[in-house]
């Protein structure tokens, strides 16, 4: 199927206060992050690209040894296996992600 809506995806929760729907193409995944005020994501890597942007709300990101607050408008690309993580400011908070190659792990 070509067409989603939102509301077609599943959520998955990763961590208290963050919650995912993600769409999975051949060679890439797309994620919308809902995050609580004061959630966190736990310092972590991969070996997927990520390349993100806030749709709404404020996050403290840290990738690698480099600290920013991140919000809407604000964009970011984390290479493969760089450790990062992050925590939700002002709350609640959308992000949108793609990650390639795809996310199994998020399907």
């Amino acid at each position: 199927m070509l067409f989603r809506t939102i509301e077609d995806l599943k959520s998955k929760s990763l961590a208290p206060g963050v919650d995912i729907k993600s769409l999975s193409g051949e060679k890439m995944t797309m994620v919308i992050f809902s995050l609580a005020e004061g959630s966190l994501i736990a310092e972590h890597n991969h070996p997927n690209e990520q390349i993100g942007t806030v749709l709404k709300g404020s996050l403290s990101l840290i990738i690698g040894k480099e600290e920013k607050v991140v919000k809407k408008g604000d964009f970011w690309c984390i290479p493969a296996d760089v450790p990062h993580k992050g925590r939700c400011l002002e709350g609640p908070a959308q992000v949108l992600e793609v990650f390639s190659p795809p996310r199994e792990d998020y399907t």
